[in-house]
């Protein structure tokens, strides 16, 4: 016979609950409708980033990483150079931001659309769009290597933990997930948009919003799943959307429009209907400044660049190059002075003052320049495009 005491009560009363919650665990188990496990939390203000991910610096500033002169120990000794690669050419011309003069053309595939800083910030990848290659360039000595087979390679991003690549595979319909360094193929997702081709991710890392610009819609990709989780398509007839870009408190994403004339305003959290902001004909390529504060808005169709102010959420000038031009993409310099930009129809690459807004230089490149890349820039890893930094 059991003997109990005051002091044994509360014990087996602990011991006959675990083993009734057991039981009905197992038989809910047994049913398939176990109760889940707590969801993951996190702080407050800060976001559950992807799995691997470096965690933001700044979590109110997804860009804190890119300060002035702040270079990763990885690219300080690499020189400064602005890579432009030219559509129409098959080259890549190199400019000496010092001189603003070209000092090198590099012979690359069949239509070279961008210049793509990898995730570790080590190689320069030449998305050569209709040879079906990348070129990789050593930055620290300008040198190519051997291309690698990729197939509709017209942009390319790295996830923010470093673990894929992802090929805006453009005519294919496809969004090819591969290893980062070898560029083999891990994933490839079918989409049934036309025109993949710019992208950028949530603070968090755990989703990215991409731009379809032959049918004018907009994807929302889970990045661990590698499966598109949001299509809408824009509502503006013809809408063709471009560059994509986040705000510094991660809670906005910008869509250039070249049809539109302006950006589309997008909470990608809820993925609702974008609003537009006109800013001028041909709105194209998105540039953060290196404080944070405004972003450069390329206006492609009227030679122009409008500069957005996060703070006020509005345009508050407007440069107009002189004798024209057709601004399309770039970046800004490791130092934030200078915003360089491809003109893509008029064979040349602009020097801006980021301060004045007056053109600094108009330098002869060759035939379609594109997505050219400033580099080094500031930043811990690449997302990709023309240099994505966090």
């Amino acid at each position: 016979m059991l003997h109990l005491t005051k002091r044994s009560l509360p014990l087996l009363a602990t011991a006959l609950l675990a083993a009734l919650g057991a039981g009905c665990e197992a038989a809910a188990e047994k049913q398939g409708t176990r109760t889940p496990p707590p969801a993951r939390t996190r702080e407050a203000g800060v976001p559950l980033g992807l799995p691997g991910m470096p965690p933001l610096l700044d979590p109110r500033d997804v860009y804190a990483a890119d300060r002035p002169g702040r270079l990763s120990p990885v690219v300080r000794d690499f020189p400064s150079r602005v890579y432009v690669p030219n559509t129409n050419s098959n080259t890549v011309s190199v400019i000496d931001p010092a001189t603003y003069k070209v000092v090198e053309t590099i012979p690359v595939g069949v239509q070279p659309q961008h210049v793509v800083p990898s995730w570790d910030l080590k190689t320069l990848w030449v998305n050569n769009n209709r040879g079906h290659t990348l070129t990789p360039i050593d930055p620290a000595t300008g040198i190519a290597g051997r291309p690698v087979d990729v197939h509709d390679p017209y942009n390319l991003y790295f996830t923010p933990n470093g673990r894929y690549a992802v090929v805006m595979a453009s005519m294919d319909r496809e969004l090819v997930f591969r290893d980062p360094h070898t560029m083999r193929t891990l994933k490839t997702t079918p989409v049934t948009c036309y025109g993949v081709n710019h992208a950028d991710f949530s603070a968090d890392g755990r989703y990215f919003i991409v731009s379809c610009e032959f049918s004018g819609e907009l994807l929302k990709v889970d990045t661990e799943s590698m499966e598109v989780i949001g299509q809408q398509k824009l509502p503006f007839g013809g809408a063709m959307p471009q560059d994509v870009k986040l705000s510094p408190d991660g809670r906005t994403f910008y869509v250039a429009d070249m049809v539109a004339d302006g950006m589309w305003v997008l909470d990608g959290d809820r993925f609702t209907t974008p609003n537009l902001l006109p800013t001028g004909k041909g709105c194209h390529g998105l540039y953060v400044s290196r404080d944070s504060r405004e972003m450069y808005v390329t206006n492609r169709g009227e030679g122009s660049v409008s500069v957005f102010d996060f703070g006020q959420d509005r345009l508050t000038k407007k440069w107009r190059l002189p004798n024209g031009g057709s601004p399309d993409m770039g970046g800004v310099s490791a130092d934030g002075r200078v915003l360089w930009l491809s003109g893509r129809y008029h064979s040349e690459v602009y020097a801006i003052d980021t301060t004045t807004g007056e053109q600094l230089a108009r330098i002869p490149v060759g035939s379609g320049p594109h997505g050219l890349a400033v580099y080094p820039q500031p930043g811990r890893y690449s997302l990709g495009h023309t240099g994505v930094f966090r």
